[in-house]
This record gives structure tokens, C-alpha cells and sequence, in this order.
């Protein structure tokens, strides 16, 4: 397999998502496993290259079509100067952090980039710009045509996807609707199976209320909405259990026994995952048509400008982009291949009925 080319969007210039990306590929071995492009400014690279110690060797090009493969690729996405505020939130911060975005998707649906790393943006500043978007989430599944995708966090063995995403909690139970669970739980699995090579992914699933509604004593969403999912998708062959009560599944350790879990909202669902593994977790969106992973942690406006953020999630996001990208290039190999295969069997089998 060719090396890949990793688009990089670079998040808010006010934030840390220049310094965790720099730090990231501040490593010489980096080029020999992949092609860099952050989509940027060489104005607003070299600011923050100035707060990160470490030697950089940098090609500045108009478009991903024209990258240097040794070297830490900049597309200029614009060409004027820009005022960086560090450690807070500015609508010209979200307006770049949306520039960089857009380029980036552009040339992951054409296919001039294999994957996309996402570094973070802030929900104000990008709300100060008129981003129409709760987040990248939203805006990647639009961008790139899907009807439906999966905020997916994930961590070695550790994997837990959403089914709402950015819900204010007072609305969350209106939103989790048995049609919903069953297009998450069906976009893990696929996800589960194609991205990460398990044949027979085993799903959990999180209920709703504490202690799993108590049979309808604290809530009915369990017995109406998300037992009834479950069944569905087992009848057609899945491994998907549940509903868990959220505090017990994780207490006692059982979502170690599982592949994937499925969480009915934000918090229920990253709470746990960043207990378990800050700092080295990784948002992935399945269900797209491209490859897009993310650091789990946000902007860190406090630390800002001071050297001190760990790159330590934003690397495991670009190695688990490229490994996501590699998985899906062999399955879809493996498929032709069973094809090719299969037509050659019953070209064989035609010829032999024609000789008979």
C-alpha cells in the first residue's frame, strides 16, 4: 500500500491545536508512515511554531495535489494576515478554524487525502462565525453525504458510541427513539467489522434511566423504545445485548467483555471513556464515506501559548486514521477479490454446461 496523505484541519488558532499538531509531527519517523497536509496559513504555522520547541521542515503549497512527501505539507487556505488572540474565543477564531475545515473536506471527498485529523475547535467561537454546526460530527456527516453517522470514542478495546450527540439532557429522552438506536447500532457494527477487522462484533447497550427504568418504576423508554431495538437487530443476527444500567455496567468492569458500547447521550457516554482513558482516546466518526478522527480534549484555552499540552491524543488520532484508512482498503480488497473469485466460478461453471 502507498503512504497515506493525512489531512490535518487546524482547529482554533487560539488554542492548542497547533501545538499538540506540531508536536505530532515533530518526529522524523513520521514521514516514513505518512504525508502531512495541514490546512492552514504559513502566517498563523509559523506563530505557534515559535512556542514549540523542535526543528520543522516545511512545504508551503496552494493544494494537496502538490505535496512534498518529507516534509510537513501547508496549504494556504487563505492568504491574509490574522490576529491570534491566545487562550480565548474570537469569531476570527472560528472563522479560520472553519476555512481550515472546509478545505480539508473538500479534498477528503475528491479523494486527495486518505483520511482527516481534526484538531479541536471551540463551540463559541465557531458559533461567533456563524458555523451552522453543533460541531465536526454534524458537519462531516452533511458534508460528505451520509444520512446517518456515529459519534464513536474509542481507545484500544475500549469503544463507545453515542446516539445523541450534543443534546442538551433535558431534551435527550424526546430524541432516543427506537428508529434512531437501530441505524447507531447498525452503523457500529458495520464500523466495528470494516474499521477495526472484528468479524463478530458483541454490542452493548446502555439504558436510558438508572437502574434500567426498575420495569417502568423511574421510566419507560427501556421496555418502549430500547429493548424492542435490540430485539430487532438481534433477529437479523447481531450480537447486541442489553439495556445495562450505565453505573453497574462500567462499575463492575463489563465493559471489558464487549467490543462496542452504545450510550443513550453525551455525558453517559464520556464520562466513563475519559475516566478510563484521558488523554489517549480518540473521536472517531463512523459511518462516513472518509476516514475523520479527533483528539478527545477540547482547546485548553488556559494552557494556550505555553508549551504545555500533551500531543499524546492527537497522535493516537492521526496512527488511528491511518489505521482505519489501511482496514478499509484491505476489506474492500478482500471483496473484490471474493467477487473476481465468484465470477471466475460461474464462467467455469458456464463452460462446462456449454460443453456438456
Amino acid at each position: 500500500m502507498d503512504k497515506l496523505k493525512i489531512g490535518i484541519s487546524i482547529g482554533d488558532i487560539n488554542g492548542i491545536g497547533l501545538e499538540v499538531i506540531l508536536k505530532t509531527l515533530a518526529h522524523e519517523k513520521i514521514f516514513d508512515i505518512c504525508t502531512p497536509i495541514v490546512y492552514g496559513s504559513s502566517k498563523i504555522v509559523s506563530y505557534h511554531k515559535n512556542i514549540v520547541e523542535g526543528e520543522f521542515d516545511f512545504h508551503n503549497t496552494r493544494g494537496a495535489d502538490q505535496i512534498n512527501e518529507h516534509k510537513i505539507n501547508v496549504v494556504n487556505c487563505w492568504q491574509e494576515n490574522v490576529n491570534i488572540t491566545l487562550g480565548k474565543p474570537t469569531g476570527l477564531g472560528g472563522k479560520y478554524a472553519f476555512k481550515s475545515l472546509e478545505y480539508a473536506t473538500i479534498d477528503l471527498k475528491s479523494g486527495l487525502i486518505d483520511a482527516l485529523v481534526t484538531a479541536p475547535i471551540n463551540k463559541q467561537a465557531m458559533k461567533m462565525a456563524d458555523f451552522p454546526f453543533p460541531g465536526h460530527t454534524e458537519y462531516l456527516t452533511k458534508e460528505l453525504g451520509a444520512e446517518e453517522s456515529l459519534m464513536f470514542m474509542i481507545n484500544d478495546d475500549l469503544r463507545i458510541g453515542l446516539v445523541t450527540n450534543h443534546v442538551p439532557v433535558k431534551d435527550v429522552a424526546e430524541k432516543v427513539t427506537k428508529e434512531l438506536i437501530h441505524r447507531k447500532l447498525q452503523i457500529m457494527h458495520d464500523s466495528l467489522r470494516i474499521d477495526f477487522g472484528i468479524d463478530r462484533p458483541t454490542i452493548a447497550v446502555l439504558a436510558l434511566n438508572p437502574h434500567a427504568g426498575d420495569n417502568g418504576v423511574i421510566g419507560d423508554e427501556e421496555e418502549r423504545i430500547i429493548r424492542p431495538a435490540i430485539i430487532e437487530l438481534k433477529k437479523k443476527g447481531l450480537l447486541v445485548l442489553g439495556p445495562y444500567p450505565a453505573d453497574g455496567f462500567f462499575g463492575s468492569a463489563q465493559h471489558r467483555k464487549f467490543d462496542g458500547i452504545l450510550a443513550m447521550y453525551h455525558d453517559q457516554g464520556l464520562i466513563p471513556f475519559k475516566a478510563l482513558s484521558f488523554g489517549e482516546g480518540v473521536n472517531f466518526t463512523a459511518g462516513l464515506a472518509g476516514v475523520r478522527t479527533s483528539p478527545d480534549h477540547g482547546t485548553a484555552y488556559d494552557i494556550a501559548g505555553s508549551d504545555e499540552a500533551d500531543p499524546s491524543s492527537f497522535r493516537k488520532a492521526l496512527f488511528t486514521a491511518m489505521d482505519i484508512a489501511k482496514n478499509r482498503k484491505l476489506y474492500a480488497d478482500m471483496h473484490v477479490n471474493v467477487l473476481v473469485k465468484k465470477g471466475v466460478m460461474e464462467n467455469q461453471e458456464d463452460e462446462v454446461i456449454k460443453e456438456d
